[in-house]
């Protein structure tokens, strides 16, 4: 079996037996990671599928977030077989409209304008009804699926999590190993040359744009899911910038990355957070993980995801060295 594959199984199969040795806390927590890890893997198909850098993913995330509160009726959980594709629709619409006029432009100017977009949603969200104000809104009742799924309690919405999170990225996989992904990956390296062997670029990019913009709504659906609240930090900059320092963190160009890298960010987060660790510290938090992310950049400039491969090296090195000087002596 490829290492690489190994390595996906091994994680997914260790995330299945987790809630089995964890208390409650422990699910919290990697529940929340796993809807990050599909958020950051959202957008390693636009970043290192397709070389598009969007600074406004956290407003498909955020859309998605809100969307479960709009559609959901008061007072009772909604039917999860319409609600989930409703929100993601709402997310990878509004994805497919801020692509249509964003992928017009290129380089810094794409990322500014994607930004613009979704500072704009931000606000509407953040100054109207719309989005509860600054106050948010809570989730009266969860969704659920009859008797099969209830998401109200920790375990079976960590399963749940878990099982979205194994088909974004089993989707990812194949989405990228098909025609279509290569056609993204001749984007990525030289879209002049793709351009110029007949192909018209734009449509695999807003194409490319609209699913990612879907995959966060989905994330954003969980997220919201999951805490029964959302308000409008979801669709901040913060959180965009965020999700993007964790597909650098675990390395960009690669699905297992996007993994590595959330339970990185947020596993570094809740250390340097810890009062028990670091004491009065503890509240500057933002300078140790500022410092932990800088090291990890400087000495693995591809990110987390070539660690095993600098360690083979090593050790291969060392073997090879070995019989030279036998030789020698």
């Amino acid at each position: 079996m490829n290492s690489r594959l190994l390595f996906v199984v091994l994680a997914f199969a260790a995330l299945a037996i987790y809630p089995v040795f964890a208390g409650k806390f422990g699910i919290d927590l990697v529940t929340k990671i796993m809807i990050y890890a599909v958020f950051a893997l959202s957008l390693e198909l636009l970043v290192g599928g397709t070389g598009l850098v969007c600074f406004g993913q956290a407003a498909f995330f955020g859309l998605g977030a809100y969307a479960v509160l709009w559609f959901s009726p008061q007072g009772e959980g909604a039917n999860l077989a319409w609600l989930l594709p409703a929100c993601v629709v709402v997310a990878g619409a509004y994805a497919a409209a801020v692509g249509a006029l964003s992928l017009r432009t290129k380089g810094v100017y794409f990322i500014m304008v994607t930004l613009a977009f979704a500072q704009m949603a931000y606000y509407v969200i953040h100054d109207t009804p719309l989005g509860g104000g600054t106050d948010g809104i809570y989730l009266d009742a969860k969704p659920g699926l009859g008797t099969l799924i209830a998401l109200d309690q920790p375990v079976p919405m960590y399963l749940f999590t878990l099982a979205c999170l194994a088909l974004v990225f089993g989707l990812l996989a194949l989405l990228l190993r098909s025609r279509f992904g290569r056609a993204l990956a001749g984007i990525r390296v030289n879209e002049q040359r793709m351009r110029a062997t007949g192909f018209s670029t734009y449509p695999y990019k807003l194409a490319a744009f609209t699913i990612s913009g879907a995959l966060a709504g989905l994330a954003g659906f969980l997220f919201a899911v999951k805490d029964g609240f959302v308000n409008p930090e979801l669709l901040s900059w913060h959180l965009s910038g965020s999700v993007l320092i964790m597909i650098i963190l675990g390395g960009i160009g690669h699905l297992r990355g996007a993994l590595i890298g959330a339970f990185a960010f947020a596993l570094l987060q809740e250390f340097f957070k810890s009062e028990a660790i670091f004491g009065p510290f503890a509240k500057h938090w933002h300078l140790g993980l500022g410092f932990a992310i800088i090291a990890a950049v400087a000495l693995l400039p591809k990110g987390l995801v070539q660690v095993p491969s600098r360690v083979s090296e090593q050790l291969l090195g060392r073997n090879r060295a070995a019989p030279v000087e036998q030789e020698a002596a």
